[in-house]
């Protein structure tokens, strides 16, 4: 091949590259198919739920997947906001909450769930697509919220993670039919970024609700008090915490790269989509100089975009089985 014809397959690639990155955080890709099924069930709850995938990081189901796959990814969505709401939000008894939800998934593998958000799981936990396992992770680590306020050091928020944000990972890749034992721990290092991005985003407002996710002996080695969890602006100790965990999800955001490289079809750009989101949001928060008082600094689509693009063309040298 010639220079002249090796830049043209070149300029090729990466337009559709974009174009396809574009297609990922198109506007309304997420809104109009998240809210659909609530409307006609008359679920206020169900519906306020899913809505809240238009304010994530990353595109929860674009409407240009596949529409089992889309159904699928928006079910997971909304039991782990169903959960989410019941372990952060709820009044009265959340533990009590949290065992109803559990009693219902079961009931929702055998096709008997009572709540709408779970009878959206019922196709795929008995067609085999999705299995129980991460759901109930994701139930433990409400559990765990309702005692554990504050993680000692990072190896203790990576346990935290590993429940509360991997098994939607695992979840996505069964949905595919794309899970192996090397593609879920690829997922699992995505999935840790994009949680620990979210606890930098929500500072304050994780502290407003009594809880420090960022490590303990980290926040003392910078000299961070619960003072300035809260403060406007955030003082420099907090600003150096939160630039270590931006840089320590950085590098465990590198993972997509060989699980993008190993992914065919839709998904591939599903999960180029969400850590393409997760280095956004890491642009955010340098842009903001670290500082997430003035309000969770959010990721743009232009940066979702083109990170979506490196990541699909570098992915490509960087394939795993």
């Amino acid at each position: 091949m010639t220079q002249g014809a090796e830049r043209l397959a070149l300029r090729n690639i990466v337009h559709g590259a974009q174009r396809l990155a574009l297609r990922i955080i198109e506007p309304g890709a997420v809104a109009a198919p998240a809210i659909a099924t609530p409307r006609r069930t008359g679920d206020p709850e169900s519906q306020a739920l899913l809505a809240r995938a238009q304010s994530e990081n990353f595109p929860v189901a674009p409407r240009w997947l596949p529409r089992g796959l889309r159904d699928d990814l928006l079910a997971i969505y909304g039991f782990a906001r169903l959960v989410d709401e019941a372990g952060d939000a709820a009044p009265g008894d959340r533990l009590a909450r949290l065992d109803a939800i559990e009693s219902d998934l079961e009931r929702a593998a055998r096709g008997a769930a009572q709540h709408p958000l779970l009878r959206r799981l019922t196709p795929a936990l008995q067609a085999g697509r999705l299995p129980l396992a991460p759901f109930r992770q994701l139930i433990a680590a409400n559990r765990r919220d309702q005692f554990v306020v504050r993680y000692a050091d990072w190896e203790e928020l990576l346990g935290y993670c590993a429940l509360s944000a991997n098994p939607v990972g695992a979840l996505v890749l069964h949905a595919a039919g794309a899970a192996t034992p090397t593609r879920v721990a690829l997922s699992d290092s995505v999935c840790t970024a994009l949680q620990v991005l979210e606890h930098c985003q929500d500072v304050a407002e994780d502290r407003a609700n009594g809880r420090v996710y960022l490590p303990a002996d980290e926040l003392a080695r910078f000299g961070v008090r619960d003072a300035d969890l809260v403060a406007q602006p955030a003082p420099e100790s907090l600003r150096r915490a939160i630039a270590l965990q931006v840089a320590r999800s950085r590098a465990l955001l590198a993972s997509a790269l060989p699980l993008v490289g190993s992914l065919r079809g839709a998904v591939r750009f599903a999960v180029a989509g969400y850590a393409a989101g997760g280095f956004a949001a890491a642009d955010a928060l340098q842009r903001a100089h670290f500082d997430p008082s003035g309000g969770a600094p959010r990721a743009r689509r232009r940066d979702v975009a083109r990170h979506a693009v490196s990541i699909l063309w570098r992915g490509r040298r960087r394939a795993q089985p």
